[in-house]
């Protein structure tokens, strides 16, 4: 079967979330996976209490429903005499069914929020705490020197090469904008072509995405809970500008049923990216490290659950080899559970070395969102088994705001100039190096 012909199905009718198999057969280590992310256990509780009532709401609908099933066989042999009175029950039994349907209603509606409340289980290995609570699993590449001379930051060095202009960015736009232009147009054009062109190389498929959604798609990735306010909805139109082309890659085939045998199912989406930045007043004020639109080159993967962790393992390693042609110093760190999104099962970042901050920054990140996500927005795989839920995995490849930050600090010479990397040099017409503007 082809991905065309991929049978649809209602999104979200797997009610979905964590798996309540897991719940019900260990909730110790749901419990214990709320205690790492620093959130209430006693989630699970009303979770597990939910699911009980609604299990027994749905056991109670069933019952009746077969005995009105075999209520309406006997009527079809009964004398005269019986009918009467089966008439009087018949009438009790059919008021005892709306009941319990009604219950049974009134219990898939507070199942709901329950299941919302509890993210994805962590995967074994992920550090317990906070956001720094991170581990370092390597640093690679070394740390630039400057003899004699101090380095200039991304803005003075985009304002020399007359590539960023934020200024009239916050006259046309307001504050956390900014304009490339020039040779910034051309970085940006170029970081994005190397990165597509490496994701094909290995099997993406390439996709432009729409960036506007339906709440479907936001809550069915897990945006509109604790990322609700980082989010941009259009007031009147229902619809939501997307902080990252994952969610319209993970929507995309919502309520569908995958041929197991085509897995992996691997798309390279490149979009506009939208976020509030709420919470982060007089943080990054300065340059193009934290915006509220930039355009960013995303990988996603659909397969089997038993693969992810080694799935987790090769969008890293494309990741890497992305910092590794931009010639940049970098670490891997395994983010500690209390700084996933509520998604993940385990998050890995890339952090590249900013040395006018003298400290690693963010530019990649790569997320196993197990079967989370799958179940949310109803995508399955077809197995010679029976039909059962994927895996869904997420990996920044190429940020652009952050990666020409990272570019410009790392590369620069001491006359403002910066040298363009071997691997981006075909993408920017041959050429070595930036020059100033004049």
């Amino acid at each position: 079967m082809t991905t065309a012909q991929a049978v649809r199905a209602r999104p979200g009718s797997l009610a979905g979330v964590i798996d309540l198999r897991l719940l019900r057969d260990d909730p110790d280590r749901v419990r214990a996976s709320q205690q790492a992310r620093g959130e209430d256990p006693h989630a699970v509780d009303v979770l597990l209490a939910a699911d009980e009532r609604r299990r027994a709401a749905v056991s109670r609908a069933d019952g009746l429903r077969a005995e009105q099933k075999a209520f309406g066989r006997d009527m079809q042999v009964a004398s005269a005499d019986e009918r009467a009175t089966l008439r009087a029950r018949g009438g009790e039994l059919s008021a005892e069914v709306k009941l319990a349907e009604a219950e049974q209603n009134a219990a898939d509606e507070a199942l709901r929020p329950a299941r919302l409340a509890v993210p994805n289980v962590i995967e074994d290995g992920a550090p317990a705490g906070g956001e720094d609570d991170f581990v370092v699993l390597e640093t690679v590449g070394e740390i630039p020197t400057y003899d004699g001379w101090s380095p200039r930051d991304h803005l003075e060095l985009g304002e020399l090469l007359g590539a960023i202009d934020v200024d009239r960015a916050a006259k046309v736009s307001g504050a956390r904008f900014y304009f490339l232009t020039g040779v910034g147009a051309l970085l940006e054009l170029a970081l994005v072509n190397l990165a597509v062109a490496q994701a094909v190389a290995v099997g993406f498929i390439p996709v432009i995405p729409p960036v506007l959604v339906r709440p479907e798609a936001m809550e069915g990735t897990g945006f509109l809970g604790a990322h609700a306010a980082e989010v941009y909805r259009l007031e009147g139109e229902d619809r939501y500008l997307v902080g990252t082309s994952e969610v319209p890659l993970a929507a995309y085939h919502a309520g569908e049923v995958l041929d197991a045998a085509r897995l992996p199912l691997r798309y390279c989406g490149f979009s506009p990216c939208f976020r509030r930045e709420a919470g982060s007043y007089g943080k990054d004020t300065r340059g193009i490290i934290r915006v509220h639109q930039f355009d960013k080159v995303e990988m996603f993967s659909f397969c089997r659950p038993e693969e992810a962790a080694v799935e987790h393992r090769r969008l890293l390693a494309w990741e890497r080899q992305f910092l590794g042609a931009l010639e940049l110093p970098y670490r891997v760190i395994d983010v500690a559970a209390g700084d996933l999104g509520s998604s993940a099962a385990r998050k890995f970042d890339c952090e590249a070395w900013v040395p006018t901050q003298e400290r690693y920054r963010e530019v990649t990140s790569t997320s196993n969102c197990t079967d989370f996500q799958a179940r949310r927005l109803g995508i399955r795989m077809r197995t010679a088994e029976g039909v059962r839920p994927l895996a869904t995995l997420n990996g920044t490849l190429c940020a652009v705001p952050r990666f020409i930050v990272a570019l410009l600090e790392n590369h620069q010479q001491p006359d403002g100039a910066v040298r363009v990397p071997a691997a981006l040099r075909p993408w920017l017409g041959g050429r070595e190096v930036l020059e100033p503007a004049g």
